[in-house]
């Protein structure tokens, strides 16, 4: 299939520039898999679609404050870095700004904080290694560092990102950007999702900036996929599999949670593995998921491999028409936009 194939029109103003003034005051699309009707209902109408035996998968990373700002050693030139993953004690993987500026060696002290950390690496790809003088990298993110909104909300982080962009159950720090479709929950809504007997079960992926990352290829086959790093406990794999062998229903929170779940499956069984690594996966049409019957997302960029990955729980052409729909109620779309959830109709 072409790029081409997953493009729409999006009107500026439906890009969600703030959250709404409540989590679960989102609206929701509903779409069926298998016959691509749609309706429109409120978000705190979720738990009326999940069933007794059912499984909600949820990332449970954590966004970091990944923005960091300060003066060049001796020269007192601005710099800005961007943290992108932990490689080892003090060393971190990041993007850098005034990248041209920063060769090995070069020292950074931050703004307002007595640290700096010295350029150790240029990479290949645009990227660096820093090492910073304290082993406490996350504790020193927490104090200076800023939230690292995406590229299309066109404003600062503001105190109130602290919190919004962050889901009620985050609780492992490394993720540079939101598992957005987990931002519309509530612990109420959560607690009657569970008063039903769904299982909640959390796994992890820490969403790098590879996620905004176009694709640049006219043919989806020739997209390489960015990678990202992933675990799902052997407790929470039991439960998964277990929900399969019983006749519940999968769904998943957020692509992020498919991406994890598919990269871990036997496809000769549909269960998941418990497991700890790295994923590529790029899943796009004609491919259909194996360990997730239904999908809680938010909406998505044009040409995007997050929209090819929605396409695979239906038809790019039912996926397109409900964005259509989407545009034409006005729905609020991206990371602080509405949701939409593919429901299985079996």
């Amino acid at each position: 299939m072409n790029v081409s194939d997953f493009d729409y029109h999006l009107p500026e103003e439906l890009i969600a520039q703030r959250p709404a003034a409540r989590r679960d005051q989102s609206r929701l699309l509903v779409m069926g898999r298998d016959t691509g009707r749609c309706q429109l209902r409120g978000f705190a109408d979720f738990p009326e679609f999940v069933r007794p035996g059912d499984c909600l998968v949820l990332n449970d990373t954590r966004v970091i404050a990944a923005r960091l700002f300060g003066r060049r050693e001796p020269s007192g030139g601005r710099a800005e870095a961007f943290l992108l993953e932990e490689r080892g004690p003090s060393r971190w993987q990041c993007l850098l700004r005034p990248g041209r500026r920063l060769n090995p060696g070069a020292r950074v002290r931050l703004d307002n904080e007595d640290h700096t950390f010295v350029v150790r690496e240029r990479r290949d790809d645009g990227t660096f290694e820093v090492e910073f003088d304290t082993d406490d990298v996350l504790a020193l993110l927490e104090r200076a560092g800023r939230v690292p909104l995406p590229p299309y909300i066109q404003r600062e982080a503001s105190a109130e990102d602290l919190e919004r962009y962050q889901t009620v159950y985050a609780e492992k720090p490394g993720a540079v950007a939101a598992p957005t479709a987990g931002l519309h929950f509530t612990p109420e809504i959560l607690a009657a999702v569970a008063a039903q007997g769904v299982q909640l079960v959390r796994i992890t992926l820490h969403v790098g900036p590879g996620t905004f990352q176009p694709v640049k290829a006219e043919r989806i086959e020739d997209h390489v996929m960015h990678e990202e790093v992933y675990e799902i406990s052997p407790e929470a794999a039991a439960t998964i599999n277990a929900t399969r062998r019983g006749g519940g229903r999968v769904f998943a929170v957020g692509t992020t949670s498919v991406r994890t779940l598919e990269s871990c499956v036997d496809p000769a069984t549909r269960q998941v593995r418990a497991e700890r690594g790295r994923t590529r996966i790029f899943l796009h049409p004609p491919k259909k998921p194996l360990a997730v019957d239904g999908l809680l997302t938010n909406f998505h960029l044009p040409r995007s491999t997050l929209l090819m990955l929605v396409s695979c729980f239906a038809t790019p052409e039912q996926v397109m028409n409900a964005y259509r729909l989407a545009v034409q109620e006005r729905l609020r779309f991206y990371s602080y936009g509405d949701a939409m959830l593919l429901l299985p109709e079996a």
